[in-house]
């Protein structure tokens, strides 16, 4: 793909995106099906607010300043200082880290909307970064989704980032599907709600009778956030665990790309006329097409009352660069959005953007789709492997080691109870190493492998190893309501070390696990 046709599906993106906020937002939080067929709003002022689009445009800042290094711990220093939104799993995360919780355990720890939308609303930078390659789209949107999120909330996030980066290169709506569902557990109420939406299709069903009954196979909270006269509940339609909504809401938006059949109008008003998220439903349609057609083909109709501005809303704008130079640019239109995501996108396209021939290289559809890859002769992994356990994952690398640990019992410390962990190692260069373990913690406490202990990490034939750990805390002792470890890993004859820290808490009597399914 060359850059001009690149940077008009970038374009098409995000006024995609703005134009399906605009158009959704007010129906988001009602129950019930309405057909519309253009904006309902008095719309003299312009595209509304979103915050689906303007978090993006902290992420933009943080992925030009970053680049590739950018991660889940970068992502979430900018939610504290530049993120006004205090709401919902965006306070539960950010109250978390402001008290040392670091990702991705802040998005799972007391977050009781962690499986909500938050996070695949914001999935288009990532794509429009890398395009045509979802298999690096994911990486990134896993490190943005874990930072408030945790399971069906991730899944959603990396679910529409995938489509999305496939669509530059792929316009078919059904492969593009089949390739975001490659990447997240096939067990997922996330994928049963997609395939529940292809099978009334397939059968004929009409949108509103696919809608109902998605809602009554998997339900959803978020359309009777609103009570008031306007909002009139169906009697037949139950409603879900609050804060269970990612699954329904990305059924919705299937439901609005299927039954619209690649009309762009259709599309976002049957998204927006389903209700629940109906503004992030119809926001990332919006953008999914936006890419696919590019912005010259986004009906004029659309266009012409959102204009280029782009207005924000949970951005601390005192922050911006007017008044601190060294802090961030808020863009102000969609097309400043769009010229400043294509000179950042050879960043994260290294070797795949030729700066001499303006040409990007894409994946065909088959090559999109998750795969196994072979990290060694005979060993292979999967990025779907990261979701294989039920617990937050910390990630941790410098130049020589990666360093997994796997909170597997949480973060509650109770007197005399074990706490469990998993460490592992995984080798980033062509030698074997001897890395050394210790454990800064009270001196009263016990750990089950020693405070310190050794790891010879391997070097298979024709790849890299890896080493697994586990051990347990016993806590003795316990006097505060707050206990921070550090367990620091180094290399013999390397200079860096990786330091972990973990934050723990006395758990309350009344602790009770928010579950991930219904």
């Amino acid at each position: 793909m060359n850059i001009r046709d690149y940077r008009e599906k970038v374009q098409g993106c995000w006024l995609g995106k703005n134009i399906g906020g605009t158009l959704g937002t007010p129906f988001e939080g009602y129950r019930g099906a309405h057909d519309i067929d253009y904006y309902t709003q008095d719309m003299s002022k312009g595209a509304l607010p979103n915050d689906d689009l303007d978090l993006q445009l902290i992420w933009l800042n943080a992925a030009e300043k970053y680049g590739r290094s950018v991660n889940s711990t970068i992502l979430g220093d900018y939610w504290l200082t530049y993120i006004v939104g205090n709401w919902a799993e965006y306070g539960a995360s950010k109250n978390n880290m402001a008290n040392g919780i670091l990702p991705p355990v802040s998005g799972w720890y007391n977050n009781h909307n962690r499986n909500s939308d938050g996070a695949f609303i914001r999935s288009e930078i990532w794509a429009c970064l890398m395009p045509g390659h979802p298999e690096l789209a994911v990486e990134y949107a896993y490190e943005d989704a874990s930072v408030d999120h945790f399971g069906e909330g991730i899944y959603g996030e990396i679910f529409t980032a995938a489509i999305e980066s496939a669509a530059f290169s792929e316009n078919d709506i059904d492969k593009l599907i089949d390739i975001g569902l490659s990447y997240i557990p096939s067990d997922s109420d996330t994928a049963r709600a997609v395939n529940l939406i292809r099978a009334c299709y397939n059968s004929g069903l009409s949108w509103r009778d696919a809608r109902k009954k998605l809602l009554k196979s998997i339900p959803c909270a978020f359309g009777t956030i609103l009570e008031d006269k306007t909002n009139i509940p169906e009697p037949d339609i139950p409603t879900g665990t609050p804060g269970y909504d990612l699954p329904a809401n990305i059924g919705l938006l299937i439901l609005g790309l299927i039954y619209g059949e690649g009309d762009f109008g259709k599309s976002i008003c049957i998204c927006a006329g389903s209700g629940e998220d109906g503004d992030c439903t119809a926001a990332t349609a919006g953008a999914i097409l936006g890419i696919i057609n590019g912005a010259k083909d986004i009906p004029k109709k659309w266009i012409e009352p959102i204009g280029d501005e782009i207005k924000t809303l949970s951005i601390n704008l005192a922050m911006n660069s007017n008044v601190s130079p060294k802090s961030i640019v808020v863009p102000q239109t969609v097309t400043e959005t769009t010229d400043r995501v294509c000179n950042t996108m050879p960043i994260f396209m290294y070797g795949l953007y030729d700066i001499f021939s303006s040409e990007i290289t894409m994946c065909d559809s088959d090559k999109m789709m998750c795969k196994e890859k072979y990290r060694a002769t005979f060993i292979s992994e999967n990025f779907r492997d990261i979701f294989s356990v039920n617990a937050p994952v910390m990630s941790f690398q410098n130049m020589f080691l990666k360093a997994l640990l796997k909170c597997t019992d949480g973060i509650n410390i109770e007197e005399e109870k074990p706490l469990g962990f998993t460490l592992e190692t995984i080798n980033l260069i062509p030698s074997q190493q001897w890395l050394n373990v210790r454990i800064f913690m009270p001196s009263e406490w016990e750990c089950s492998a020693g405070k310190e202990f050794a790891i010879n990490l391997d070097q298979p034939h024709a790849g890299f190893g890896r080493e697994t750990v586990s051990f347990e805390l016993i806590p003795h002792n316990i006097t505060a309501s707050k206990t921070e470890i550090v367990i620091e890993i180094s290399s013999v004859g390397k200079l860096g070390k990786l330091y972990i820290p973990v934050s723990l808490f006395r758990a309350p009597q009344t602790f009770r696990e928010i579950p991930n399914k219904l």
